[in-house]
């Protein structure tokens, strides 16, 4: 009988060895500067992720949610207005919208990429809509210059949801720079991560950019003095001073994960009912997370977890099927393309450091359950 090697869904053991020097000294300064608010660090970080995401200004938060929430409030979106989020997405996107008293609109996305489809998008806009938010999910760029074309002709807003494709591409322009005001995150296991919550919002327009520095900080550029309601949504001096040393790693990290993504694809060709990520012609996909679909995913899923081998399910229930979204009405069927896919997809393991002999035994134990 085969034995399988124990390989955990994530592992941050080859990235923590990689940075720990650093990232303690960068503690220890941190600890003798004596200013662990909005100092220097936050300052630095800010700038070195405007230079790499190719933005006038990068604005650091407390969250990846937080971020999404100042983005819908720095273009005044609220109450009454209508934003179009996918059907798919993790419920931050909308407990975002939702936070700012705004209607979401489900978009299904395209079944190829799981990404948000312009055709649909481009169907539900109507007077009420303010905002389209893309979701560049899993790491796979959206078709930015589709959505970007609807929200010209239609006088709308585009948020990027860039919280999983730090570093992805549409045609050569990098996620995150198309959209009027846009958020990642940098929760731990993000493809860029830091050692516990932060997020930022990423803008070209300096008004954007000063109202949601005003209010990450209570409404107050100068101290004691407010100029909107705002809240306390800061990123840490700690956590920026982390993330700027991690991001000096970023683009040899996402060459690994793209490197083990392609030898997944060439190893589980043909097998059994497996549909292997589809990257769109003018997309980059920096595999966050590495997705297959199959009919029998909760039975693969059981065989690879009985054989050491980690998975997760990204994601189990679509938003609209979940408690927290009963008042909006939605029933089973009302988005059959999210239902399905949440009933099919499965993550595989990848992360950087993650070897071939990994990658070949998670492939072979997939292989082995099929021809069970």
């Amino acid at each position: 009988m085969m034995k399988s090697l124990r390989i955990p869904f994530l592992s941050f053991e080859t990235i923590n060895g990689e940075t720990k020097a650093k990232l303690l000294a960068a503690f220890e300064d941190f600890f003798d500067s004596k200013w662990y608010i909005l100092g220097e660090k936050v300052v630095d970080f800010e700038k070195a992720y405007s230079l790499f995401n190719d933005v006038d200004h990068t604005i650091g938060v407390s969250n990846g949610l937080d971020a999404l929430q100042l983005s819908l409030r720095a273009l005044d979106i609220g109450e009454g207005d209508e934003v179009i989020v996918p059907s798919n997405t993790y419920i931050a996107t909308v407990l975002a919208v939702c936070g700012v008293g705004a209607k979401c609109i489900f978009a299904e996305p395209c079944p190829d990429t799981y990404n948000i489809s312009p055709e649909n998008t481009q169907k539900l806009v109507t007077q009420k809509t303010k905002a389209i938010i893309p979701v560049h999910l899993y790491g796979q760029a959206c078709e930015m210059d589709s959505i970007m074309e609807i929200a010209r002709m239609n006088d709308l807003f585009v948020i990027e949801d860039n919280a999983q494709a730090h570093g992805a591409y549409w045609k050569g322009k990098i996620t995150g720079s198309w959209g009027d005001v846009n958020a990642t995150s940098f929760y731990p296991g993000k493809n860029l991560g830091a050692l516990g919550d932060a997020g930022a919002v990423t803008t070209n327009s300096t008004i954007h950019a000063e109202k949601v520095r005003m209010m990450r900080n209570y409404g107050s550029i100068k101290k004691y003095h407010n100029e909107v309601m705002g809240f306390n949504m800061r990123l840490d001096e700690c956590q920026a001073a982390f993330l700027e040393i991690k991001l000096d790693y970023l683009d040899r990290w996402t060459k690994q994960r793209q490197q083990i993504a392609l030898l997944y694809d060439n190893l589980l060709i043909g097998v059994g009912d497996i549909i292997t990520p589809f990257v769109r012609n003018g997309s980059t996909h920096v595999y966050h997370l590495y997705v297959i679909r199959t009919q029998l995913r909760n039975e693969l899923m059981s065989f690879l977890f009985e054989h050491g081998i980690g998975t997760l399910i990204h994601y189990p229930i679509p938003v609209h099927l979940q408690p927290a979204s009963s008042h909006f009405g939605f029933k089973i069927g009302d988005f059959p393309i999210a239902e399905n896919l949440a009933d099919t997809l499965l993550s595989l393991p990848i992360w950087p450091g993650m070897t071939e002999e990994m990658v070949k035994s998670v492939a072979d134990t997939i292989k082995l359950f099929f021809k069970k």
